[in-house]
């Protein structure tokens, strides 16, 4: 079973246990088939959302500090919200992880594409086979746009709570940062988008694949180390497994609601194989 990505330049690209491949559509003779007027349109259509998207993108994300404004937010949703898989290239009906393959050393790895990338933001999909996990990490400063194109997924996702007293001595630990809560639910295809901002929405949130699965990233702006859009990684306790910080107020009932989360060193899961995008191609961008 194999990553089919349709379109692109026809050369099969293969990364780890995954492979990218042209599928080549079948030429239907026009004399004796009423179909070609259809599939054309709905190829026409595949090309036009994502290009929708990627245009909208350059009006909507402005550059690092800046977050984009709700009728802005509800005009990339709508589009993102509207697209399919095989708006990317993605054949629904395909299995394309090899379940036995997968998992060499008994590590699922995630495989990443990258339809396009410039400073203001960038499109990505992430390929998880089932069982793979994307670990608990933040995106400092930027808002981001996800969907699930494939699969059923688990997600958890905080955000962070102000200490009652910052300057209290009676934290449970310096590495320890009290968050809330935002998400802890399981997800499957078609759905809509969700989105995230710097400091709201699930900043923070991990993503697990209980069945294969592909997500459609906006990140506005990507990550960026010189920039100090780094990536980190957190381990996340139950609230009522630690010491309230200084005599919190939260009521007992809510402490599911709550979590510590302490930053760790980059786990192996998040290492991700890359694979060359083969689907529909953007017109008049440059690097």
């Amino acid at each position: 079973m194999e990553i089919k990505l349709i379109g692109g330049s026809g050369r099969e690209n293969k990364v780890g246990y995954v492979s990218g491949r042209l599928n080549k559509n079948k030429r239907i003779s026009s004399k004796r088939s009423k179909k070609v007027k259809p599939d054309g349109c709905k190829t026409k259509k595949k090309v036009i959302l994502l290009q929708r998207l990627y245009e909208s993108c350059q009006q909507v994300f402005r550059g690092p500090g800046t977050v984009p404004s709700p009728p802005d937010v509800q005009i990339l949703r709508q589009i993102i919200d509207a697209m399919q898989p095989e708006d990317v290239g993605l054949s629904s009906e395909l299995q394309f992880f090899n379940p036995v393959s997968g998992a060499a050393n008994g590590v699922h790895r995630v495989t990443q594409t990258t339809i396009y990338m410039c400073k203001n933001f960038s499109l990505c999909i992430f390929f998880l086979p089932a069982g793979a996990v994307i670990p608990l990490h933040n995106h400092p400063g930027m808002t981001v746009f996800s969907k699930l194109l494939l699969g059923t997924m688990h997600i958890k996702a905080y955000d962070w709570v102000d200490p009652v007293d910052s300057s209290s001595n009676n934290k449970p630990s310096s590495k320890l940062r009290l968050a809330r809560l935002k998400a802890d639910d399981v997800f499957t295809a078609p759905c809509d988008s969700s989105v995230l901002y710097p400091a709201s929405g699930g900043n923070i949130h991990a993503f697990t694949a209980i069945t294969p699965c592909a997500v459609l990233d906006v990140l506005g702006p990507p990550y960026s180390r010189e920039d100090g859009r780094d990536c980190s990684y957190y381990k996340d306790s139950p609230y009522t497994s630690l010491p309230t910080v200084d005599g919190s107020a939260i009521k007992e009932e809510e402490g599911k609601l709550y979590g510590w989360l302490e930053e760790i060193e980059m786990p192996k899961e998040s290492v991700m194989d890359g694979i060359e995008y083969l689907g529909p191609q953007i017109r008049g961008f440059s690097f």
